[in-house]
């Protein structure tokens, strides 16, 4: 059987984790094994750089280039120790974002320029890309009402506003300019809601 790799992305808040368990349960009622994983993060070399990433500290703020490298290194870890194997398997992997973030992130947060991640991307994980992407997309303020919600904020989540609102305008553009395998989910809706969509969407790339 083929191994499918689907991915969530989205803001701060988008609702992401309440729906793996929901697409698992799709794919494990057709018979199929299903790994969900989370980035950065998912080996225990990559919860570490997740670590660094994640945690806000004043003594010594990572520089954007260091953000960058770490979140390809731990791209690259899961991606040859973990994901690839279990595609070979023919299992669907559902990853909790992956490398549209970096575009979004650290290319429209942070500004870094398309050459400079498209080479860290190529040395990381070549051509490899996902079968699908949910891009879980509503409006920034919302997202982060409801990331407060969830308790103190790491490091990505004090940023500001303005940088929320690059990354989300990063997120559109890639989707508007590959919608074959970026689809855009109103995240803004009830769970349930999003919940359908969802299942619209894998209903449709299952028929």
């Amino acid at each position: 059987m083929q191994g499918l790799f689907i991915t969530l992305e989205g803001g701060e808040g988008a609702g992401k984790s309440t729906q793996i368990p929901v697409m698992r349960g799709f794919y494990e009622k057709r018979g199929r094994q299903v790994l969900t994983l989370r980035e950065p993060g998912g080996t225990p070399c990559a919860e570490e750089m997740r670590r660094i990433l994640k945690t806000r500290r004043t003594d010594d703020e990572l520089c954007d280039r260091a953000e960058l490298l770490l979140m390809y290194a731990a791209r690259a870890q899961l991606t040859h120790t973990v994901i690839l194997p279990a595609l070979e398997a023919g299992k669907v992997v559902i990853c909790d974002r992956y490398d549209l973030s970096t575009v979004a992130y650290q290319g429209g947060g942070r500004g870094i320029s398309a050459e400079i991640i498209d080479a860290c991307r190529k040395a990381a994980i070549g051509s490899f890309r996902p079968d699908l992407t949910l891009l879980l997309d509503l409006e920034v303020e919302q997202g982060m009402q409801r990331a407060r919600a969830r308790g103190a904020a790491d490091r990505f989540e004090a940023s500001e506003t303005a940088f929320f609102e690059r990354v989300r305008r990063a997120y559109l553009e890639s989707a508007r300019r590959d919608p074959e395998h970026i689809r855009i989910i109103d995240a803004s809706k009830n769970v349930g809601e999003v919940t359908a969509q969802i299942l619209n969407v894998l209903e449709g790339l299952n028929a």
